[in-house]
């Protein structure tokens, strides 16, 4: 059986040691009073609930599954569930980060991000009927009227009520424009909304008394494609004025998904037939606030990759302690018994490091993310608020694709390290690899991110959001430029900010003659962007350990984080070399291709 320890350690690390948390949230007035005990005490609880209570549910839930009444329309989720979402509600764990204004705690962001890393590693599957409804508290508190404020922020805060976002359809996906739901207008105000929505997660379920849906339809007077959507809020009972909840609306889960993963997420087909929605935000700018939620998502599925990240390399270092096979190539270790165990054997090193490499710099750019969310909401200074944004908005696409890639691979490469065993269901590691394959394909396909970094967020400003983080690379390798001890990590990291330059503008210049350059790049200019924030992210890192470690600290963390740093930039950095070759290869030898796709 799999086990899990919560990385208490390495998270108070990148949150203290790397980014000064307590200095950062000073600065913002209302976090001022925020200390780090009160944070340590928070996730130390959060830990226990994630490794006590769901993580013991996520086996049996996946053996288990969700269950459908074709004659209700209810789901039953696995065994074990309900109470564990009840306790999560007593403990007050949606209000973590919540508006005190709707009865939130008012904590950081920063802090409910390292709490849903560890409900992700702990049980990904239990995870989502909750994770949903942060985004779309987001949503509503920045675009809901008044009314719709008051009604269901209170409750989505409390955990009460839970909730979802309705966007795909059977004939589209990434695609929105072509979404056929319609919204008719009624007397009173309200909307009638009649179509079906596909792989919508957490679409229905027993754990909460309400579940409100956030639905993309079209007025009858739309305009054609993604101009013409508009965003609604569905809750599955009608509240009444004063949130008690009255009759059934007219929408409902038609069936369940059949998954390769995640198999205790219920993955719902609903329809809707004469649904009644309220507007969300302006007629036909329905996109424009969805984003808000989808943005939320995109960062949360990131952290659910970083979670099985963790706890998959966690169960293979334990295993390879344990399991003996062969001796080393250079003498027998463990001389007193038969064989020696594993991990003296430099490929299974390669693995487990690969695993660690990915979960620590998937946490610190996870961590940096989510600070960079607070400081856009909360920083006084308005210049910081804008360069904050700024900065997200080019993440959000690098922390969904490659912290997802990278962790289908760790998950892999950790199920590898078990061998035979690993594919054997007890052991719990071809779970976590099927768990981690959805990630990299739902909210947004990876080469959906890849499009949206280097087409949006990069060439659409002519590189100056990049040329922004550029110059935070440079600040460092120039603070360190005459430390020698740091110069196996700068000089590879300044090497590729200078190269990323030339690399991008290649590109764009490329793509003012065939925009088909932008989509046969993308994907590994995504992977070379990921590395440059990777190498800056493990670059401070290092510093920090080696700073500690010069003042006399012994603690045996910093030589590990030092290692692990030198994995990364000898055995993995260097990937981006072989990857801006590819890119530079150009579209030709991808559409030129009608022969070959022929059969």
């Amino acid at each position: 059986m799999p086990t899990y320890t919560p990385p208490l350690r390495d998270i108070e690390f990148v949150l203290h040691e790397v980014f000064g948390l307590s200095a950062e949230l000073k600065a913002m007035p209302p976090y001022a009073d925020f200390d780090a005990d009160t944070l340590r005490a928070v996730l130390e609880e959060g830990g226990k609930f994630a490794s006590e209570v769901i993580f013991p549910l996520n086996m049996s839930g996946d053996t288990e599954g969700c269950t459908l009444d074709p004659a209700t329309h209810a789901v039953r989720t696995p065994t074990g569930f309900k109470e564990a979402y009840a306790q999560y509600v007593a403990g007050g764990w949606p209000a973590l980060s919540c508006d005190p204004a709707y009865g939130g705690q008012g904590l950081p962001m920063v802090v409910n991000q390292c709490f849903y890393e560890m409900l992700n590693a702990a049980n990904q599957a239990w995870t989502m009927y909750p994770g949903l409804s942060h985004g779309a508290y987001e949503c509503l508190h920045t675009h809901g009227t008044p009314e719709q404020k008051q009604l269901y922020l209170p409750r989505l805060t409390s955990g009460h009520w839970t909730a979802t976002m309705c966007l795909t359809e059977p004939h589209c996906g990434t695609d929105l424009g072509l979404l056929k739901t319609r919204a008719e207008p009624q007397p009173d105000g309200s909307y009638k909304l009649t179509g079906t929505k596909i792989f919508i997660s957490a679409g229905e379920h027993d754990l909460a008394e309400n579940i409100v849906h956030l639905v993309l339809a079209r007025l009858p007077d739309a305009p054609a494609g993604s101009k013409g959507i508009s965003l609604f809020v569905v809750p599955k009972f009608l509240p009444q004025a004063d949130g008690s909840l009255g009759a059934r609306n007219a929408i409902y889960c038609g069936g369940l998904e059949h998954k390769m993963g995640i198999r205790a997420s219920a993955t719902c087909q609903m329809v809707l037939d004469g649904a009644t929605g309220s507007l969300v935000g302006e007629p036909h700018k329905g996109l424009a606030a969805m984003f808000v939620m989808m943005n939320a998502a995109r960062l949360g599925v990131g952290v659910q990759s970083l979670g099985l990240t963790e706890v998959a390399y966690q169960n293979a270092l334990a295993y390879a302690k344990e399991r003996l096979q062969m001796r080393s190539l250079s003498g027998p270790k463990a001389k007193d018994q038969p064989a020696d165990p594993i991990i003296v054997h430099p490929d299974v090193r390669r693995m487990l490091l690969t695993a660690k490499a990915w979960a620590e710099g998937g946490r610190a750019l996870a961590i940096y993310c989510a600070l960079l969310v607070d400081k856009e909401l909360h920083h006084p200074d308005e210049k910081v608020r804008a360069e904050s944004a700024e900065l997200v908005a080019l993440l959000t696409p690098i922390a969904k694709a490659f912290l997802t890639d990278n962790g289908y691979q760790a998950t892999t490469l950790c199920q590898q390290v078990f061998g035979g065993h690993g594919y054997i269901k007890e052991w719990g590691m071809e779970q976590l690899v099927r768990d981690a394959r959805i990630n990299m394909i739902y909210e947004g396909t990876n080469g959906i991110q890849a499009l949206d970094l280097l087409g949006r967020k990069v060439l659409a400003n002519q590189g100056a959001t990049l040329r922004k983080f550029g110059k935070l690379v440079a600040a460092l390798a120039q603070q360190e430029a005459t430390n020698p001890q740091m110069a196996e990590f700068i000089q590879p990291l300044a090497g590729l900010g200078e190269k990323m330059t030339q690399f991008t503008t290649e590109i764009g210049m490329k793509a003012m003659q065939n925009p088909e350059e932008v989509g046969a790049a993308a994907t590994d200019y995504l992977r070379v962007a990921g590395h440059l924030v990777f190498g800056y992210l493990f670059a401070r890192m290092a510093q920090v350990a080696l700073r500690q470690i010069a003042a006399g600290q012994a603690e045996p963390f910093y030589r590990a984080k030092l290692q692990t740093a030198r994995f990364y930039f000898a055995r993995l950095f260097p990937e981006t070399a072989a990857l801006m070759r590819s890119a530079r290869s150009g579209s030709q030898v991808l559409m030129d291709t009608e022969a070959a796709l022929a059969e």
